[in-house]
């Protein structure tokens, strides 16, 4: 059985969205069974013979300051989650509340994998092949070394080639050309890293992409600091937004806008379903001792039980071991030193 511990109180809807979600994703995966997490009087309408309730007394609001999260709410429905894979009892942990906190709280409880600096949120992005490109960091670490980035297109790969089946994906660094001699100097030191672990097996190095490669998916993985992935991140997810209000406002328009959007809305409609992002809801934070997954903070039924697959589907293709097994791989590179930044966490929701 694949168990997974779900903060069923975080996000901005709680319980209303995340009990419906697990209710569907049970369902539909009989070897799974979830740890139902938050307060013990808003899940009692959950029942299922693979869903079991752990209390917690406390929940994350979305606005609480990270140090509130982790020092004064120490029973925590994001915290008491995190807490069953660190025990064992669960194979990960789902949340959909405050990103910093749960950052913050997953890497003090579970701590980071030897050789890995910062943990990281990886997430994927529709591309017009049909499939989707990973992306890494999409808002954990805003200032990054090129060490950092080493770092994160390692875990990136362990991640596509678990859940891809692909055991040498391909890695671009995003830059604002492709040249070499492109960007600032962390961006070409970064270049330098990565086509050495190129050069020794430990990755697949295409070279450097532009912003967008992303979504011609031109490369498997596209690796960059946290402060850039988060603004791209919210840019896609736009998308779909703006296609959604264009339409209405045609509908809504004389007859000749009305009859020119009927005609075009098969197409755009298709486009709009594409860039979704509730599709591709669920961010691993990669490079802890432990798996845990973030969901949108708005997300819907839908959006939350794509979080829930994507948590199952790194936990039966153990991602921990496979990231474990490539870092172990490319230590001679991870091994130097990078300087020291204070994180900063840049929220996804």
């Amino acid at each position: 059985m694949i168990t997974l511990a779900v903060d069923c109180m975080g996000g901005d809807h709680g319980p209303r969205v995340t009990l419906p979600a697990c209710q569907q994703f049970l369902d539909s995966h009989p070897d799974a069974e979830l740890l139902l997490v938050g307060l013990p009087e808003a899940l009692a309408s959950m029942k299922h013979p693979r869903a079991r309730v752990v209390p917690a007394s406390e929940v994350v609001s979305m606005d609480d300051p990270v140090e509130v999260a982790l020092r004064r709410k120490k029973d925590s429905s994001m915290r008491v989650a995190i807490q069953q894979v660190k025990d064992g009892a669960a194979q990960a942990a789902i949340s959909a509340g405050n990103t910093g906190a749960l950052m913050a709280i997953a890497r003090y409880v579970l701590k980071t994998l030897d050789g890995i600096d910062r943990p990281a949120i990886a997430s994927v992005m529709p591309n017009v092949k049909g499939g989707a490109t990973t992306m890494l960091d999409l808002g954990a670490n805003v200032d990054c070394t090129a060490e950092h980035l080493l770092q994160f297109a390692v875990m990136g790969s362990a991640l596509v080639s678990v859940l891809s089946n692909d055991d040498a994906p391909t890695v671009g660094l995003l830059n604002i050309g492709e040249e070499a001699i492109k960007g600032g100097e962390m961006i070409k030191k970064a270049g330098e890293l990565l086509r050495a672990a190129g050069r020794s097996g430990d990755l697949n190095f295409y070279g450097n992409v532009e912003g967008n490669d992303i979504f011609k998916g031109t490369t498997d993985i596209v690796v960059c600091d946290g402060f850039v992935g988060n603004v791209a991140l919210k840019a896609s997810e736009g998308l779909a937004t703006m296609i959604s209000d264009f339409l209405k406002a045609e509908f809504s328009r004389n007859v000749f806008t009305k009859m020119a959007a009927v005609a075009a809305y098969p197409v755009l409609s298709a486009l709009k379903k594409r860039f979704d992002h509730r599709r591709y809801n669920g961010a691993a934070l990669l490079g802890l001792r432990g798996l845990v997954f973030k969901s949108h903070g708005s997300a819907d039924e839908m959006a939350f039980g794509n979080a829930l697959n994507r948590a199952y589907d790194a936990a039966k293709n153990q991602l921990l071991d496979r990231v474990r097994a490539r870092i172990a791989h490319a230590a001679p590179l991870l091994a130097q030193p990078a300087r020291p930044l204070a994180p900063a966490a840049v929220a996804l929701d």
